[in-house]
């Protein structure tokens, strides 16, 4: 937008004509309210540094850069959906090959029910991070993936998994009935 005293006031108006038709497309598209917010602030950030030469079709510029945006973020959660399956996929298979005693595959499967759970309870960045890692993407690949500074992927990853670790732990307790060690050793269990 061009720069000047009226832009704040232009770019407020188009917001408040706007975001409420966009916000309500991308929820359509995507059927998370959440997302369908976050999106929307996405668009207008981009209509704020690139705004359409015409003004008069921002309109359809919006739309434009909505559909864009929402198809980009199904692809995102497509792909993470994928990966995720992948990954359970080659957990099982690597389990059926061991051919562990009963005893054995309920924990593991019991493990794996955890593991997904919480993956699920991780943020889509996290979750994302910690899926290309064990896939054996190198960080440069995790950086362009998640769009950030491959300088930060190491700090991103060890807070990934710090998250990931923290929030196992608490499934296990709720798992466990709740009780601490020192309870569980106190009852004889």
């Amino acid at each position: 937008m061009e720069e000047g005293p009226q832009v704040p006031e232009l770019f407020q108006r188009l917001f408040r004509e706007h975001y409420p038709e966009v916000a309500r497309k991308l929820y359509a598209l995507t059927g998370d309210y959440a997302a369908a917010e976050d999106l929307s602030q996405e668009v207008f950030l981009k209509l704020y540094r690139s705004p359409p030469d015409r003004l008069e079709a921002v309109g359809a510029w919006l739309h434009r850069v909505l559909t864009r945006v929402g198809y980009d973020y199904l692809r995102q959660q497509t792909s993470n959906k994928a990966l995720l399956e992948k990954e359970t996929a080659r957990m099982a298979s690597w389990s059926e090959a061991a051919a562990p005693s009963g005893e054995t595959e309920v924990i593991r499967e019991w493990e794996k029910d955890v593991v997904r759970r919480v993956l699920q309870k991780l943020s889509d960045r996290d979750r994302t991070a910690l899926l290309l890692r064990e896939e054996g993407y190198s960080y440069e690949e995790i950086a362009v993936r998640l769009e950030v500074n491959p300088k930060i992927v190491g700090t991103l990853l060890a807070r990934a998994e710090a998250r990931l670790k923290k929030k196992y732990g608490q499934e296990e307790e709720r798992s466990d009935g709740g009780g601490s060690e020192e309870e569980r050793r106190g009852a004889g269990i």
